[in-house]
């Protein structure tokens, strides 16, 4: 058995966090070794924690219809997109708004050990939870509009899609006019040469 084999096992027996989170523990990740991209988000919602298909949301449908501008197809197609996130349980609702964070430990259990097994092309890191796991301390809107790398490959910030943010979405229009445009190519470029292999 290898590393990624070792890692997909310890990842769908994982239920340390059934004494933290009220509901049942359901690891969310897809993808394998070699794909294209490497996805990492927050955690999973509640929805995506009953379904068990990463960003099968409202989220998800503004992540594919709106951003990538891609099928769901060609999303859930495990040599396109590695999905993986920090936290992988629907960590609860928050008191106030939305969720509560994610939990670290499964950052540290997990996320960090696919860091080193998954080989991508590119990295996108959605949301600023997930951000502050690569850059500490930096404000969401400077990692946004910038470019940056990851072991030699290019890594892309992008805000939550979730409903939750729309007033950063409006206070940034340069994000949804210009900047993810930039990278919808950049994400087009790389399913399309894979077609054309």
């Amino acid at each position: 058995m290898d590393d990624f084999q070792k890692l997909k096992r310890d990842l769908v027996t994982c239920d340390r966090c059934k004494d933290i989170f009220d509901n049942m523990p359901h690891p969310i990740f897809q993808g394998q070794k070699d794909s294209l991209i490497m996805q990492i988000s927050q955690a999973p919602s509640k929805k995506v924690m009953e379904t068990g298909k990463p960003f099968n949301d409202i989220s998800g449908k503004k992540l594919l219809n709106d951003w990538y501008h891609i099928t769901r197809e060609e999303f859930d197609n495990p040599h396109h997109f590695y999905i993986t996130s920090v936290g992988r349980c629907y960590p609860g609702k928050a008191k106030t708004t939305g969720d509560n964070p994610p939990s670290v430990m499964c950052a540290d259990l997990f996320l960090k050990r696919e860091l080193e097994i998954i080989e991508p092309e590119i990295y996108i890191v959605i949301g600023s939870y997930a951000a502050q796991y690569f850059f500490k301390d930096e404000p969401l809107e400077n990692l946004v509009f910038n470019n940056h790398t990851y072991k030699g490959k290019p890594l892309y910030v992008l805000p939550h899609p979730s409903p939750l943010n729309r007033k950063w979405l409006k206070d940034h229009p340069l994000f949804e006019e210009v900047r993810m445009k930039e990278i919808r190519q950049v994400i087009k470029n790389i399913l399309q040469n894979k077609k054309e292999l």
